[in-house]
């Protein structure tokens, strides 16, 4: 966002809000960051909410245990901070609003009258940082076991399974935690029957096919019609944000392909450059351009995979095979350049692993001419099917207000005929340099997510052959002191550099403190780091947004009255994985 237009908002704030706002906090997050009174939260989010060009989505809700933080000068005292991003699409803007809270009184009141999609975030903090949001209807853990002693992510709580008591699981303890599991209709505001008539409770998930992980939805039906359903996405745990604290900057790296875990190097991509931001690291063209490429090669395989198992789930069984062929043959190039397949943790602070090795365009260039004609065959075979149509137009549609109010982000927006796409809206790593279009639908229905998907796939093909045509020369990585590890050419030959890549490679890099935010169009949606710099080799703070999380949070609002096939086709549309939910 511009200066301008960040120092407008936060005029137009203060002039409207006077002393219920303390202090403006700089950052490189690229937006205006506000600290407000806890008791004027929800007043000022309203009003943002209905700003001539409104901040209609609130696009993430998190929470940092500031006890142990060392650089906070000129910020209010707090041992709690809430922050609360929000994302104005028709302005193309975000703001980040905190509020500072003491350990004796963590409270604030609930936000879901303004944005509902606040109900699971709310939650997620609850549990995570133990902070109450007062009027939530349903305050209770989402992530952890209902029988989870702490708050994972307070910085007193263990990090590491050898820091607990020996786990042992006894018969008593067993029942203990089936009984806390047990689904009890009445505490989610469900009645057990109607007119006399008993309604049938009907788990889906966590194991079923249709479920794509881990993930439980409890379902009140009448006959085949949905009354209203509860998902559950506590069944899937990594800790990735609490290991982002107990790695350096360089070794956390890995554990971003991991997070959707189709999406390799696309997840690396937000991280680093949130890095890069804190160091003041300007990456060589050679190394955007290679980044460009990479990414929109891991955005097909993973629409390739989604395309398959989609059709799967609607009773086609020969596609998903078709998918999984393509998906090798882009594999074998991605192989071929950074020596792994599904999670190469191959982009670096500061560049790339390594170079691209000779012969990577002939690679290259022999999938961009293979894929067209096996997408218009997917076309033909499937999107064209009388069946396939017939299962999923104008099921489970929804329009861009519906999007926005519940975080949906990536194709399942476009598909509503919003246009919004990062790489277009705020390029990054410089995708500004490429010619390419913005697929989207019409009807916002599980036919338009599934045909946009294949369109996307064909204008990730447009990128990655400008690429390979204009592929810049020069170093694939910045020379700067704290590129990640420094170049090895250089390690060989100067004592400096060598003592440099020993402490960054074993200890991690020293980055000022800062906060630094980065947002990119990853294949399911708006993935993003939210990086908090203490002044030390590791974060004080990661938090990753996910898209997969708000889309699976918009069922029940959506399924209400359909039916137990549209669920399941409008589940295998909207393209999730469980270690997309999970923290």
């Amino acid at each position: 966002m511009s200066t301008d237009a960040s120092a407008a908002i936060v005029h137009t704030l203060r002039e409207r809000f006077g002393d219920k706002l303390h202090c403006e906090q700089p950052t490189l997050t690229g937006m205006p960051v506000v600290w407000v009174r806890r008791d004027a939260i929800v007043e000022v989010l309203d009003a943002l909410r209905r700003l001539p060009e409104p901040f209609e989505m609130l696009y993430d809700l998190t929470a940092v245990d500031e006890r142990m933080r060392g650089h906070r000068d000129g910020l209010p005292a707090a041992d709690y901070t809430v922050a609360y991003q929000l994302l104005s699409v028709s302005g193309n803007r975000d703001i980040m609003l905190k509020v500072a809270l003491d350990e004796r009184d963590l409270s604030l009141p609930t936000v879901i009258a303004v944005y509902p999609n606040a109900d699971w975030y709310e939650r997620e903090v609850w549990d995570m940082f133990g902070i109450e949001f007062a009027g939530h209807p349903n305050l209770r853990r989402i992530l952890m076991p209902p029988t989870w002693n702490g708050h994972p992510l307070r910085k007193d709580h263990h990090a590491r399974a050898t820091e607990f008591d020996p786990y042992t699981l006894t018969v008593e303890g067993q029942d203990k935690e089936q009984g806390a599991l047990r689904f009890v209709p009445e505490e989610w505001g469900m009645q057990r029957e109607r007119d006399g008539a008993e309604f049938m409770f009907l788990n889906l998930g966590p194991n079923h096919p249709s479920a794509h992980g881990a993930f439980r939805i409890v379902l009140q039906l009448d006959g085949e019609e949905i009354i209203d359903c509860v998902p559950d996405i506590g069944y899937h745990h990594r800790g990735a944000e609490k290991m982002g604290e107990r790695q350096s900057w360089h070794s956390f790296i890995p554990y971003t392909d991991r997070i959707d875990y189709v999406g390799g190097v696309m997840n690396n991509l937000p991280y680093v450059l949130a890095v890069e931001k804190l160091a003041g690291i300007q990456v060589t063209d050679r190394a955007a351009t290679v980044r460009v490429m990479m990414s929109e090669l891991f955005r097909i395989t993973s629409h390739l995979l989604f395309l398959g198992t989609y059709l799967q789930d609607l009773g086609a069984m020969s596609p998903v095979f078709f998918t999984f062929t393509d998906r090798q043959k882009a594999y074998h190039v991605i192989e071929a350049i950074t020596g792994f397949r599904m999670h190469p943790a191959w982009f670096r602070i500061g560049g790339l692993m390594q170079d691209l090795p000779q012969g990577w365009d002939r690679l290259m260039q022999e999938f961009v001419d293979w894929m067209p004609a096996r997408l218009r065959e997917y076309e033909r075979a499937m999107m064209e099917n009388s069946v396939v149509r017939d299962r999923t137009r104008h099921v489970a549609a929804f329009d861009t207000a519906n999007a926005l109010a519940w975080g949906v982000t990536g194709p399942n927006l476009r598909a509503t005929g919003c246009d919004f796409d990062l790489r277009k809206k705020r390029p990054y790593s410089g995708y500004e340099n490429f010619d390419f279009e913005v697929p989207l639908g019409h009807n916002g229905d599980a036919f338009d997510r599934g045909q946009l998907r294949i369109e996307e796939m064909r204008q990730s093909l447009r990128i990655i052959q400008q690429c390979i045509n204009h592929m810049p020369a020069g170093d694939f990585k910045a020379d700067h002191p704290l590129t990640t590890p420094p170049p090895r050419e250089r390690m060989l030959e100067h004592i400096e550099t060598l003592i440099t890549h020993f402490l960054q490679v074993s200890w991690g890099p020293v980055l000022p403190a800062n906060e630094s935010l980065q947002m990119v169009e990853a294949a399911k949606g708006i993935n993003s780091y939210y990086l908090t710099s203490d002044g030390s080799t590791m974060s004080y703070r990661t938090r990753i947004r996910t898209p997969s999380f708000p889309h699976l949070q918009q069922i029940p609002a959506l399924m209400r009255g359909g039916f137990v096939p549209d669920l399941i086709a409008h589940l295998g549309s909207i393209d999730f994985v469980m270690a997309d939910v999970d923290r």
